[in-house]
């Protein structure tokens, strides 16, 4: 039998393997200098990539990648410090600022929902404004006066008349029915401002009051509620309220002397119809620790006060019912 032929073919394609082989070794194998040249092509460099491959190694790569020393760190936290104790006044500004509207809009919502409540079942409803002892608990079992927390209540005609007729005295809690919850807002004051000069649309340009010669404006406010007349706001009503309300009459924790009435017509009144329906009705509101209330700049006891910093005035208009809140 003949012998095989050689395949010449085969032998030669592995020559050639292996010689491409052995070049791509020898090309792994790189040093720095020869990094820093460029391609002939492109004209860019030859970025290597971070890794081990034949002769390429990274020693000083390696010994950068560590963590900071205790030093760094001291001195980082030392900047974030600093920088807390320059700001914290800021944010302390900041949160009094949102108490003291946060309390203003609630009350507008207090008002706008008993004025509507009014105009849509065709009856009276009263809101009770009471302010206790921020520093103490609320009404166990009854209030104690103070100033600190505002205590609000609202509630309703059921036989769509005022009840009191033309008498005076408590509005009787068997014809009335709760409006919503009994609302309690801590750290405020109701206080007594100087009167807006009725030029503008800020807080000491806010529209007048109107003025009455026995009363002056406080028959047209709301204001350091436990006071002596004068410096008191509204004065005392004919009418008032307990909390709660029902049948038979439940013990109360709250009685409340300062009012404003809404009609079926969406009128509002100071305390009830003794009193005519003004232009404006304004509450004053300041922010305080518990109770402790801030100083004012000048005036302080009268119904002129006048504060400094975060000061809110709420007004709602007798006809329209109209709520507008002015800040400063």
């Amino acid at each position: 039998m003949p012998p095989a032929p050689k395949v010449r073919g085969v032998r030669t394609a592995q020559k050639r393997r292996g010689a491409f082989a052995t070049k791509q070794r020898e090309r792994k194998a790189f040093t720095l200098p020869e990094l820093r040249g460029t391609s002939l092509r492109s004209g860019r460099a030859i970025v290597p990539r971070l890794r081990d491959e034949g002769g390429f190694t990274l020693p000083k790569l390696r010994e950068r990648n560590r963590a900071f020393t205790l030093l760094e760190l001291l001195v980082v936290v030392g900047i974030i410090a600093l920088l807390m104790v320059l700001v914290a006044p800021a944010f302390t500004t900041l949160k009094s600022a949102g108490d003291v509207t946060n309390a203003a809009n609630t009350i507008k919502g207090v008002l706008e929902q008993a004025r509507n409540y009014a105009m849509a079942n065709n009856t009276y409803t009263w809101v009770g404004f009471y302010e206790e002892d921020g520093s103490k608990p609320s009404a166990s079992p009854t209030a104690t006066p103070g100033t600190g927390r505002l205590v609000m209540a609202a509630v309703a005609s059921k036989d769509g008349t005022n009840i009191y007729g033309s008498n005076t005295g408590i509005i009787d809690p068997t014809k009335l029915s709760q409006i919503g919850k009994l609302v309690k807002i801590d750290n405020v004051h109701l206080a007594l401002f100087a009167v807006g000069s009725g030029t503008g649309d800020t807080f000491d340009t806010r529209p007048a009051l109107q003025f009455d010669p026995t009363a002056g404006y406080n028959y047209s406010r709301f204001g350091e509620l436990n006071g002596a007349i004068p410096n008191t706001a509204p004065y005392t009503t004919p009418y008032n309220f307990q909390y709660p309300v029902g049948n038979p009459t439940p013990a109360a924790q709250y009685t409340f002397t300062k009012l404003i009435q809404c009609n079926p017509l969406g009128e509002v009144r100071v305390n009830g119809n003794s009193y005519q329906v003004r232009v404006v009705v304004e509450i004053g509101l300041v922010q305080t620790h518990a109770n402790q209330v801030p100083t004012p700049i000048s005036g302080a006891g009268t119904s002129t006060a006048a504060y400094s910093g975060n000061v809110v005035a709420l007004q709602i208009t007798g006809f329209g019912g109209n709520v507008k809140i002015y800040r400063r």
